[in-house]
């Protein structure tokens, strides 16, 4: 009998509700009473057990896939310890060692009696589930596939020793929960307020070899991002320069090539910096490195929220995490808006120099300063050149930058965005 309420370490697992219908109905089946209720429960079960499919891109058993679904998100002390350091040993490990008996039983349960009730052979095509398309809504194929290889590496344990063995070397490879799962994050209000760290599904595969031309600029960036996954000295860096130029495909690109070494990603915007110290307390302890990204950061004269970050970066009296950076991209070199008048002996401050030293303090603050300059003529035309050959466009190279060009002059400017959008034009009429 499989009894779920002697759960310790795994206890009151999120979004379980699934399993503990299903395990009713388990406990039930050598005794079962062959009604329209319990038909209908086990129908349902099987119909949200295809719907976690379809979002999730699972396949085979997708029982199996489910309860691992279950072990690999839930934070407890067990897990986050193997995320960190691997098996804990000591009294934690025993206690997780009791619950997974009973996950083991559940992998292993025989669901021939419960067959037999769906004379159409529901529940049997749910446990050789093939699905349709090549992945998923909510995870990408590689997250997909690590559920789905760990799913059938656990039914195949020789016994509760092994068992553990598996989720300890996943928990301490690839993480636990969103943070081990996803590459990218938002910051949003939980219902009392409070800022809470939710992932992002959807994330544009950006490449760094993508962004053509800027060598300089990308090698600069990776070189810091590379020594702060080392475990080196590494700075906050702030991205500054001409609209379009690329510098939020960067820090989209330099995510997806350093996922798997530990990277990840949270967005933030301006009107939440005021939540920056409680976000970093959320992430200061796990085995990661995170980049606190905020995308076109820029402050009018009115706007103070600047002082949060400026406290975080550098003057707080807590010190800043060393799995923690700050990247920023803005247009404006010194991110703060700045008026001739603040240069000017009339403007009316008694102490101007301080007022330029408080609005320059925030740059300086970013030890690593990466410019992103329009291209001249000679570089759009190459960068429409390389975009076109990537992407098929199939046009005579003359009139393909003399189109480009006339693109440019009515479509704000020479960039890599503007060649960008040129490109998706062409290909939407061929």
């Amino acid at each position: 009998m499989l009894d779920l309420n002697r759960l310790i370490v795994y206890r009151n697992i999120p979004q379980s509700e699934l399993m503990y219908d299903m395990v009713a109905l388990m406990n039930d089946a050598d005794v079962y009473s062959d009604t329209d209720e319990n038909r209908d429960k086990l129908y349902c079960c099987i119909g949200r057990l295809v719907q976690l499919a379809g979002e999730y891109g699972f396949e085979g058993n997708l029982w199996q896939n489910y309860l691992t679904w279950l072990m690999v998100n839930h934070e407890n002390g067990f897990s986050t310890t193997c995320e960190l350091k691997g098996d804990p040993e000591g009294t934690i490990s025993r206690l997780a060692e009791l619950d997974f008996i009973i996950f083991r039983q559940m992998f292993l349960y025989d669901f021939k009696r419960l067959k037999a009730v769906c004379t159409d052979n529901a529940l049997d095509m749910v446990l050789n589930y093939k699905r349709s398309d090549d992945a998923g809504k909510i995870f990408n194929k590689r997250i997909r596939d690590r559920i789905c290889s760990l799913s059938k590496t656990l039914a195949n344990s020789v016994n509760i020793y092994e068992f553990k063995g598996y989720m300890t070397e996943f928990y301490q490879t690839f993480g636990v929960g969103k943070f081990g799962l996803h590459k990218a994050f938002r910051v949003v209000p939980d219902e009392n307020g409070k800022a809470q760290i939710v992932p992002i599904n959807n994330i544009a595969h950006v490449k760094l070899d993508d962004l053509i031309g800027y060598e300089t600029a990308k090698k600069k960036l990776t070189d810091n991002t590379e020594a702060f996954l080392k475990g080196k000295r590494a700075n906050n860096c702030l991205l500054f320069g001409d609209a379009g130029t690329g510098k939020s495909s960067s820090i989209k690109a330099i995510l997806n090539k350093y996922f798997d070494d530990g990277l990840r990603i949270i967005e933030l915007y301006k009107h939440q910096l005021r939540d920056l110290s409680d976000i970093i307390a959320q992430i200061k302890n796990r085995n990661y490195k995170f980049i606190i990204y905020m995308d076109d950061l820029s402050f009018e004269d009115f706007e103070v929220e600047y002082k949060y970050l400026k406290a975080i970066i550098e003057g707080g009296l807590e010190k800043k995490p060393q799995n923690v950076l700050i990247y920023a991209t803005s247009n404006r070199r010194h991110i703060i808006k700045e008026n001739f008048s603040d240069r000017e002996d009339w403007s009316g401050d008694v102490h101007k120099t301080d007022t330029m030293q408080e609005k320059l303090s925030l740059s300086a603050r970013f030890g690593v300063t990466i410019f992103f300059g329009a291209p001249i003529k000679k570089e759009y035309e190459q960068i429409v050149a390389a975009l076109a050959e990537r992407n098929g466009v199939n046009m005579d190279n003359e009139r393909l930058l003399q189109e480009a060009n006339k693109w440019a002059l009515n479509h704000g400017g020479m960039s890599g965005r503007t060649a960008q959008q040129f490109v998706d034009y062409l290909l939407g009429q061929q």
